[in-house]
């Protein structure tokens, strides 16, 4: 037991780290955007940055592709290593890299090919993670210990927030965040990885993999994989309203809270800060309940919930111009989103045996990811922009719906699991 909950405990701090590199982008983009896309409408100069967070996602495919192969061929740990690795580099580029007043259109060029290069990280990042997270926890908590996975996800967003908050309330002005001060948290997510790095690099391998290692057979994870259609065509069903809804309510809910509900920076990042706190707590007792009563039932929820529920309450939400009833109306979409994000990472990992299960994971997930979530914020902004904004609450509360129908039909992954049938996530090895 201690061994395990060490792992899990290396696999997740990593993970932390590797969510706070990523999101510290999108936290702190209201303030950057203009040393990079300098315009006179603040809106066209956040669908600039938007468009660079949507071609960090864009590339996570790759990412997925590549890391999963390399985690399913030479271990779970070296490939959480190396993503560790990237996204700190990427972290770095971006904390030094000049502004388009020094070195015009070659800034918005770095700042580009530095996201793209924590895009590759992160694609890898999820499905490795989860497989890891999923093959050392026991089969009887292996919901509650995955769970973990969206804890260190949103605690990683909350950070990037928290530390956002910290330096707009006690550190600097509004006008030192946007002329360097955004800089800082680029720096200290570099460090941070630095850290991430030497965790990952003592955790333990996990039985699965080296059970599979052992066999010495050829190995073609790509043409397995291809074996695999309906269980490639599930996540990518699974995955498709749950990333939609997420980056909905956390990614872009900032700008959102700002343009639309008419909040001050201050109050929005307060209101994202509250309500990311609270939905980290909740993601274990999600993950606690599937244990009990299985996935299907937790995926349900959100999506019955989220396909009624989105378009009041981001209607209710753009027609408040109060903080606190923000506060209640995110929270209330948020615990709907949680039958989502606190299940979804164990029913993908149950669907694959261990010789491809960080690939099938992960690609068909950076896949959809790339798509729906990580172009949500460019699409709200869009349509904002064309005076469509309520066109967005459709489209989000659609997507839901389409997976909705993959719940109602797909088989319940806990008593179907590829990791119990072939007897792993008994330890890791010591």
């Amino acid at each position: 037991m201690r061994e395990r909950l060490t792992s899990i405990f290396g696999g997740s701090v990593g993970n932390l780290i590797e969510w706070y590199d990523f999101y510290v982008y999108s936290a702190f983009s209201l303030y950057f955007a203009k040393s990079f896309f300098p315009n006179e409408n603040p809106i066209v100069e956040q669908l600039n940055t938007a468009g660079v967070f949507a071609a960090g996602f864009l590339i996570r495919p790759v990412g997925g592709w590549l890391m999963g192969l390399y985690a399913d061929l030479r271990g779970r740990r070296a490939a959480l290593t190396f993503s560790v690795t990237l996204m700190c580099l990427g972290s770095f580029v971006i904390a030094i890299c000049p502004t388009y007043a020094r070195i015009g259109v070659a800034a918005p060029v770095i700042l580009l090919l530095a996201r793209l290069l924590q895009g590759l990280s992160l694609g890898g990042e999820y499905g490795t993670s989860a497989t890891y997270l999923s093959e050392v926890a026991t089969s009887r908590h292996r919901g509650f210990y995955s769970a973990f996975q969206y804890v260190t996800l949103i605690m990683g967003q909350l950070l990037a927030t928290l530390t956002l908050l910290l330096l707009q309330r006690l550190v600097l002005t509004s006008d030192q965040l946007t002329a360097w001060g955004w800089r800082i948290p680029f720096l200290i997510g570099a460090g941070l990885a630095v850290f991430g790095f030497y965790m990952r690099r003592n955790m333990v391998e996990t039985e699965a993999f080296k059970a599979e290692a052992e066999k010495h057979a050829q190995r073609r994870p790509m043409r397995d994989l291809l074996r695999h259609p309906r269980e490639i065509a599930v996540v990518v069903g699974l995955t498709l309203g749950g990333t939609l809804a997420f980056y909905t309510y956390t990614v872009y809910m900032q700008k959102f809270l700002v343009h639309s509900v008419r909040l001050t920076r201050d109050q929005a990042t307060l209101v994202s800060a509250a309500s990311l706190f609270l939905y980290m707590l909740v993601q274990p007792v999600f993950g606690l309940i599937s244990d009990k009563v299985g996935r299907r039932p937790v995926l349900m929820w959100f999506g019955v919930m989220g396909s009624l529920c989105t378009v009041p309450l981001l209607t209710a939400m753009r027609e408040t111009r109060d903080a606190f009833t923000a506060f209640l109306l995110l929270m209330a979409a948020l615990l709907i989103l949680s039958g989502y994000t606190s299940v979804n990472a164990v029913v993908k990992a149950e669907l694959f045996p261990a010789r491809i299960r960080a690939l099938g994971v992960g690609l068909p997930y950076a896949l959809t990811v790339s798509i729906f979530g990580g172009t949500a914020e460019y699409v709200g902004t869009w349509l904002k922009l064309q005076g469509r904004e309520t066109w967005f609450f459709w489209y989000v509360s659609g997507g839901i719906l389409c997976s909705l129908l993959v719940y109602a039909f797909m088989r319940e992954s806990k008593t179907h699991s590829r990791l119990d049938a072939e007897g792993e996530g008994a330890a890791a090895s010591g």
